[in-house]
């Protein structure tokens, strides 16, 4: 019933919200003899403000255009490339016109970056996306309102959620080879819950998972959110919370958790710093601090853009994440699309490498949560174990706003580099478009330029080699032994002016892909912000996240990014196993 009254209050206030705006226009507008009387400008801010707390707010567009590569523009086309009852896999693909810039992006890293799915649309992550452009292949989820999903698609629970990530997962390797996951927020739970089923069965692995500001163990450093969730029962959240979409949505009769409860969590939350915020829009108005305004409107037409959660979905997340904890306690059984009970094993992830990204200040998900990661994937040598902490950074402000780009996205990207395999339909791209990104990873140069050691393409490297000479394969061999770590990034360089037709099969490259030489690089490369890669074996002291420290809105701020001290590069022997 509760839907039916906010969807007539809507209908409702509609008009005046109309009204409101025109009578905004009216008084700004300099052909209008109102915008010369006196107060005009106070009127039309007054009106334009009660048009944004009363209009609805539909779900956004990307608009991304165009991204810069290495100083070239480049044309984005944004296309749907999987459509699933209640996601889409979107890829933006980039046009270019030169060869260079072409031959660049052939060989780039590809990324599947898993939106939240709580309340927002995945355009929440435009920021985080267009950093992501530059020196990527990048595909994102974009989930679906489910009042828009009629009901004859079925109902969307949480095991579906993780088995579209790994359909959507071998979907990238079946055109590439392989791919990186970025997931942010939310999904960082099913993620991990995916990639550790493929580690089960034995199939291939993302080259590296990327985690920011996730619940992976929601009791370390609870936040309001977790306590909400703890306080009460499940039943309560089942009879209070969900309700069904009223018959003028195509998915009339769903079960859903609506989105404008969720909405108004999140203002009730930090209600106070949202109330300045206006104020200061409507002064901003009056002043005609143009620059301001519109950063406010951008800011609050993706904030009020909600989206309706189907019922069984929140149901489980809320019980499997936030009061039971399966994941870290290891008794979360997925049931496959074939009907088939599986128990998620994080340990048995042994490939690959993992990066969790925390915010000092993060007010939804607490200190230590999304670190929690680490413990699981006990599988994982601790060299391919990185944590990084964002000193006075909110929850957005790890993937959007200032300190992404400039603090958080660089070392992203020199981690995914590190970690960069040639893509299985570029391997017959020349070598020399190997420098992936154009910052200080030097490093990536040597994951791009191994063929021998990539499985995907196992059948072009031998025609290569027997190509060449009949006697390379075994003066290979020995130096895959003789030179595992300190030779190999100075060979890499060495060998192509001496014989550059040859030089591809050649190379010393080859242990890269298996020896510890790029983790060593990487922390060389680590740009400006004074920050460390962090290994998680050492259990540093938890801060807690202070809710009215770091406010939903909070504007971003000077900061400087730190981490815990380095990752040990031997044995994890401090690592605690998994449950």
């Amino acid at each position: 019933m509760l839907y039916q009254i906010y969807e007539t209050q809507r209908s409702f206030m509609e008009p005046f919200a109309d009204f409101a705006l025109a009578a905004s226009k009216l008084y700004s507008n300099p052909s209008s003899p109102f915008q010369k009387t006196p107060l005009a400008q106070r009127m039309s801010a007054g009106y334009d403000l009660i048009y944004r707390l009363g209009k609805d707010y539909e779900k956004p567009e990307f608009e991304l255009k165009t991204v810069p590569v290495n100083g070239v523009e480049v044309a984005i086309h944004e296309r749907v490339e999987v459509d699933k009852p209640f996601c889409e896999l979107r890829r933006f693909k980039r046009f270019s016109d030169d060869p260079k810039t072409l031959e660049k992006l052939k060989i780039q890293p590809v990324v599947l970056i898993v939106a939240p799915l709580s309340g927002h649309y995945a355009t929440l992550l435009r920021d985080t996306v267009r950093s992501m452009l530059g020196d990527h292949k990048v595909y994102i989820t974009d989930w679906k309102n489910a009042r828009m999903v009629p009901l004859s698609e079925g109902e969307f629970h949480l095991d579906d959620y993780v088995n579209y990530v790994q359909e959507f997962i071998r979907h990238l390797q079946s055109i590439y080879g392989n791919c990186h996951v970025i997931s942010v927020c939310q999904p960082t739970v099913p993620v991990l819950a995916a990639v550790s089923l493929m580690a089960s069965r034995g199939e291939t692995t993302p080259l590296s998972m990327t985690m920011m500001g996730g619940p992976i163990d929601a009791r370390k450093s609870p936040t309001a959110v977790n306590n909400l969730a703890n306080e009460r029962s499940f039943e309560w959240f089942e009879n209070n919370v969900i309700y069904r979409v009223p018959g003028n949505f195509p998915g009339s009769g769903r079960r859903v958790y609506p989105g404008f409860l969720q909405h108004a969590g999140f203002v009730a939350m930090n209600p106070d710093r949202h109330a300045v915020n206006h104020y200061d829009y409507f002064k901003n108005l009056i002043k005609g601090d143009d620059n301001s305004t519109e950063a406010h409107r951008k800011f609050y037409d993706e904030y009020n853009a909600v989206l309706d959660m189907d019922a069984d979905y929140y149901l489980e997340t809320i019980q499997t994440v936030f009061q039971e904890f399966k994941l870290v306690n290891g008794t979360w059984d997925v049931r496959s699309p074939e009907g088939k009970i599986e128990r998620v094993r994080p340990q048995d992830i042994t490939q690959g490498a993992l990066l969790t990204v925390e915010g000092e200040l993060d007010d939804i998900s607490g200190a230590g949560q999304t670190r929690a990661a680490h413990d699981l994937c006990s599988g994982l040598p601790g060299k391919e174990q990185r944590h990084l902490e964002a000193k006075g950074a909110g929850h957005y402000g790890i993937f959007s706003g200032r300190r992404w780009r400039e603090e958080v996205y660089p070392l992203v990207r020199a981690f995914i580099v590190e970690h960069q395999k040639p893509l299985s339909r570029s391997v017959a791209a020349p070598a020399e478009a190997a420098p992936a990104p154009s910052v200080a990873p030097v490093a990536p140069v040597a994951p791009v330029a191994p063929v021998a050691p990539v499985a995907p393409v196992a059948p072009v490297a031998p025609a290569k080699v027997t190509k060449s000479a009949s006697p390379a394969p075994a003066k290979a061999a020995p130096r895959k032994a003789a030179a595992p770590k300190a030779v190999a990034p100075k060979t890499a360089a060495a060998p192509a002016p001496a014989k550059p037709a040859k030089a591809t099969p050649r190379p010393v490259r080859a242990p890269q892909a298996v020896a510890p030489a790029s983790p060593q690089a990487t922390p060389a490369k680590a740009p400006a912000p004074a920050t460390r890669w962090v290994s998680p074996a050492g259990d540093a002291p938890a801060k807690a996240a202070t809710a009215a420290a770091a406010p939903a809105v909070q504007a971003e701020g000077a900061t400087t990014v730190t981490a815990a001290p380095k990752p040990a590069s031997g044995k994890r022997s401090s690592r605690s196993k998994a449950a």
